[in-house]
């Protein structure tokens, strides 16, 4: 992959959460690609595992072995933020901060999480949240301070159902829609595991009628790919790991994310095959 020109970074630090309404979407996948990306375009970026309990977060990034202190510590104070804080070994820009494995969801507090969010904003351009599934009390936590909001989901009904449901969430569930005048959290919506062949099948939605019902902008349009379930296997994250579809999407949606023009083509009504078209080749 050939690497893009970076960025200026942002005046003040951008809080992004990753969230979904039904599991199993690809959203701690994709936390952790974006927040790779991110750092790969020169920005300092942190990514939080807020699934307390199920924590993933850290097999994917393949730092599992080196979590001494986590989320849950730093807010009970038994830790400092520091010594918590995971420095990948790969990309200078990028941390992690895990989470507990055996605390209850109710460790979370939300002054807890204020006053972390608050001390990592002084050392990182972008923040990623990466949210448990569903609306509960850990998903609403990771969404309550955002800034911007990545919604991931698939092209099925009861995703895209699940996903609206957050979106409502986001709209009257958060600091910003808490507080009078303030902009509304910016959300977006991330496609994955998207198949052309199941679409023209009929048993897919398609991408127009995945955004009638969401009505927010598209950021990107990830294809199903062997390549991601490698790469997570691997303890990589699919932007770091070898070229494909599936990474060249997600580095094309870092890059709007970040405010860059990049166009998106959607005309895959066709038979003809979804990868050729939107990346030149197959997956």
């Amino acid at each position: 992959m050939t690497p893009k020109l970076k960025q200026e970074h942002p005046e003040t630090s951008k809080i992004i959460v990753v969230t979904s309404g039904k599991g199993g979407v690809g959203k701690t996948t994709s936390a952790a690609a974006i927040s790779a990306g991110l750092a790969q375009r020169g920005h300092k970026t942190v990514v939080i595992d807020f699934d307390v309990g199920l924590r993933n977060l850290d097999m994917i990034m393949g730092c599992e072995r080196r979590v001494v202190f986590d989320f849950i510590n730093v807010i009970q104070g038994d830790a400092r933020l520091k010594q918590a804080l995971i420095k990948d070994k790969r990309l200078e820009n990028l941390s992690i901060l895990p989470t507990s494995q055996t605390r209850d969801k109710d460790a979370l507090t939300k002054d807890g999480v204020e006053k972390v969010l608050n001390e990592l904003r002084e050392e990182f351009d972008y923040i990623i949240c990466d949210s448990p599934a569903g609306i509960e009390r850990g998903a609403q936590l990771a969404m309550h301070f955002a800034d911007e909001a990545v919604v991931v989901t698939n092209p099925e009904v009861s995703s895209v159902r699940d996903s609206d449901r957050v979106l409502g969430l986001l709209n009257s569930r958060t600091a910003r829609a808490e507080r009078d005048g303030a902009e509304p959290v910016k959300a977006q919506v991330l496609l994955t595991r998207y198949d052309a062949q199941r679409i023209a099948k009929g048993e897919m939605m398609t991408v127009e009628d995945v955004l009638e019902i969401l009505a927010v902008p598209l950021l990107g349009i990830v294809p199903e790919s062997t390549a991601v379930l490698r790469a997570s296997n691997e303890g990589i994250p699919v932007t770091m790991d070898e070229p494909s579809a599936a990474s060249a999407a997600y580095m094309d949606a870092v890059g709007r994310l970040i405010g860059e023009q990049i166009e998106m083509r959607m005309d895959f009504d066709r038979r003809q095959g979804l990868f050729g078209r939107l990346f030149g080749r197959t997956a």
